[in-house]
């Protein structure tokens, strides 16, 4: 089986529902709490042992900022992480862009020139975190270790998977399993219609035949939905696997509302932060009573 070397950040969304500081850099910029969340993908896909990481993005966006040598700062905060002042450290990164808005299949159709073998796709409004130790004891989620080592063990595709509750299966791509292969793809299902409480994540395996598929599954004729087509046909052929992901925290950079829960979230679960934002959100919340 051929190694997952590669990794396909896709960022190219405009991210209006974050508008009007998205307007103005680049909602992967925002940080949770004190760390990016580019910092953060970047992090997961070298802890899954990628060496070439491609962001696809916008013209209309630059993460270069986000990408230099901050190294120089750490002696102004010792206990941190050195690795959070240089993420990209070991890595070979490539930047495409995305001329036209026309879904994740076309993204990553965008990067695949410069992938070779089997990658590993990242959408870039999805963070996973494992653990939330203090940003000096940094760890970076497993998750996408994980997928990188269901291929080697399957082969075929690999897609991430997280439970949800029932009022939000609306939101997602739910599925069906038999052991660890995926029987169904079902978009943004009724809850009735569901078949199960697991939700795709945001988080790939893809095999090296995939850029031939999307000439095949082409975005003229399968609008936005063209990555899903992509997963029913190796579904079909018995080669679409699922990685249920557990002790993890699924967090979305996709609207105000949704990312200010996961800062307050993450925060909670920080030791240095915890015991004191949580007297204070009791004592402001019988304020507001």
């Amino acid at each position: 089986m051929d190694p997952v070397q590669d990794a396909v950040l896709v960022a190219a969304g405009l991210g209006t529902r974050m508008f009007p500081v998205s307007a103005s850099l680049p909602k992967e910029a925002l940080p949770l709490v004190d760390v990016p969340l580019l910092t953060h993908l970047v992090l997961e896909a070298k802890a899954a042992g990628i060496r070439r990481l491609h962001i696809v993005t916008s013209e209309h966006k630059s993460f270069q900022p986000l990408l230099e040598d901050r190294s120089y700062h750490h002696r102004h905060r010792p206990e941190i992480d050195a690795e959070l002042f240089h993420a990209t450290q070991g890595m070979e990164v490539l930047v495409h862009h995305q001329r036209e808005p026309k879904g994740v299949g076309d993204a990553i159709g965008c990067a695949l020139h410069a992938v070779d073998g089997p990658f590993l796709v990242m959408l870039g409004d999805n963070l996973l975190m494992d653990t939330h130790a203090p940003v000096a004891e940094y760890r970076p989620t497993l998750a996408s270790k994980a997928l990188v080592e269901a291929h080697g063990q399957f082969g075929g595709a690999v897609v991430g998977l997280m439970e949800v509750g029932e009022a939000e299966v609306q939101q997602y791509g739910m599925v069906a399993m038999d052991g660890h292969r995926i029987t169904a793809v079902v978009e943004k299902p009724e809850p009735k219609n569901s078949p199960s409480r697991f939700a795709l994540c945001g988080r790939y395996v893809f095999p090296a035949e995939t850029g031939e598929l999307l000439r095949r599954f082409s975005y003229e004729e399968h609008g936005d939905l063209q990555s899903i087509s992509l997963q029913h046909h190796w579904m079909g052929e018995g080669k679409l696997f699922g990685v249920r992901l557990t002790d993890t925290q699924w967090y979305d950079s996709g609207s105000p509302l949704l990312w200010l829960q996961a800062q307050v979230d993450h925060a909670l679960r920080r030791s240095e932060y915890a015991q004191t934002l949580r007297t204070w959100l009791d004592e402001r919340l019988q304020h507001q009573r």
